[in-house]
């Protein structure tokens, strides 16, 4: 995207307290922007500290500290009631039944973006812009899409997806035409405190990466032990609650075999989960829902493309075809590992997102 204007534009940049918004809040003010910093308040307790997370109280003061050197104001804004019902209630909900969200996706939408954009257009700002690794263009369709950033090693696409064409219109993204190494030097150019701080790897509001402990911590639900099965329905043992488990997984089941098994598939309706051997958890195929259109308006006559089901995946090709409005089938050219009911999957033509949906 031309980040050249002509007149001096306001926007407002989710400030995480970490290196990539941190220089992006810069990039911009070199620019030309005018530019607000803002960190959204989202946890739920006041006294929580989230030291690697990225909405925490360090999170704060270090965001603080940096639109101070900056010279830009800085605001915190309260989102905790949408980040509640949007992500966690989700989260939580989602395990109950057996699939594995993405909250990151959720909130990305939901909230850096709606919630976000929402109340940073009502005070007069043009855009808003993220640290993320991506880059915004406009296609020669007349569609926005969201293209892969120039650091292949933390492209942040996939969980920028569900977008919609006015958010696109509306976001900035300076930090996607940069490598990671040469937005940590420019931050140590200027002198940013925030120039050596690590990246967050984990869930925001599950710091010690404990999912199925969080869940039964935060929610009502009463998680029943019940049975570990194979392909055949024969018994093998005893699960602790379908939330601890999901496709793909190995480690972590108690059991003893002799040889590798893995979680293949998880039936929420009889309480139990299937295990199989390693070629079990392969498939060519999945079904999608909750389809966004992104670079295209469709996806009839698109041909080959390739597809993504997880953040650190490469793509494989595919080919798509409707089985309604709002729910696509994916034929996968060779066989993927660990289709997981309630990620994402994400599609591709080259750098540019095409689209995705909600594995089923």
């Amino acid at each position: 995207m031309d980040y050249t204007i002509k007149n001096k534009k306001k926007v407002v940049i989710g400030m995480s307290g970490g290196v990539d918004s941190s220089v992006a809040a810069y990039l911009l003010k070199e620019q030309g922007y005018d530019v607000i910093g803002v960190t959204m308040q989202i946890w739920q307790k006041e006294t929580v500290e989230n030291d690697g997370g990225c909405c925490g109280l360090s999170a704060v003061e270090d965001a603080r500290r940096v639109a101070g050197m900056l010279d830009i104001p800085f605001y915190v804004m309260n989102f905790r009631d949408v980040f509640k019902e949007q992500v966690i209630d989700d989260f939580i909900r989602e395990y109950s039944l057996g699939k594995t969200p993405n909250p990151c996706i959720r909130c990305n939408r939901y909230v850096k973006w709606e919630a976000l954009l929402n109340r940073s257009l009502e005070i007069g700002a043009d855009y808003i812009a993220t640290g993320h690794y991506a880059r915004v263009r406009s296609l020669e369709n007349g569609r926005y899409a969201i293209c892969k950033s120039a650091t292949a090693s933390k492209d942040q696409t996939y969980a920028l997806y569900n977008l919609t064409q006015e958010q696109l219109k509306h976001t900035l993204m300076p930090v996607g035409e940069y490598e990671k190494d040469e937005v940590r030097k420019i931050a140590q150019d200027i002198g940013l405190l925030v120039a050596s701080k690590p990246d967050s790897q984990e869930i925001c509001f599950v710091p010690d990466n404990d999912y199925a402990g969080y869940i039964e911590r935060e929610s009502d639900i009463t998680f029943k032990t019940g049975n570990f099965v194979d392909r055949e329905g024969n018994v093998l043992g005893q699960h602790k609650g379908i939330h601890r488990y999901t496709i793909g997984q190995r480690k972590g089941l108690n059991l003893s075999f002799g040889k590798p098994v893995f979680v293949c598939e998880i039936r929420p309706e009889t309480n139990e989960v299937v295990l199989g051997d390693s070629q079990d958890v392969f498939s060519k195929e999945l079904v999608c829902h909750n389809i966004n259109h992104m670079g295209i308006a469709d996806f009839k006559d698109c041909g080959e493309i390739t597809a993504k089901i997880r953040y650190g995946q490469h793509e494989t090709p595919c080919h798509v075809e409707y089985m309604n409005q709002d729910t696509l089938k994916c034929i996968f050219h060779e066989q993927v590992r660990a289709v997981t009911p309630g990620q994402a999957v994400v599609f591709y033509d080259g750098d540019v997102v095409l689209g995705g949906g909600i594995i089923g």
